[in-house]
């Protein structure tokens, strides 16, 4: 998983898979899901994302036992 934040359009990009995209799937005006052939999701673009609350983004990891 990849994620970008461009700062001068407000826009947030997570990259999931690197399979190609055959299909993107509009959510709502600001969030839009893009898909492989076989129906996994490969990326998620977040339009103004800091005026939706998803930038900045905080990382947590936790062992896994």
């Amino acid at each position: 998983m990849k994620s970008t934040y461009f700062d001068d359009d407000d826009t947030l990009v997570i990259r999931l898979s690197d399979k190609p995209i055959v299909r993107e799937v509009s959510q709502d005006w600001n969030t839009h899901i893009s898909y492989a052939e076989d129906g996994t999701a490969v990326e998620l673009v977040v339009l103004e994302a800091s005026m939706r609350g998803v930038v900045p983004v905080e990382v947590r990891h936790t062992a896994v036992a």
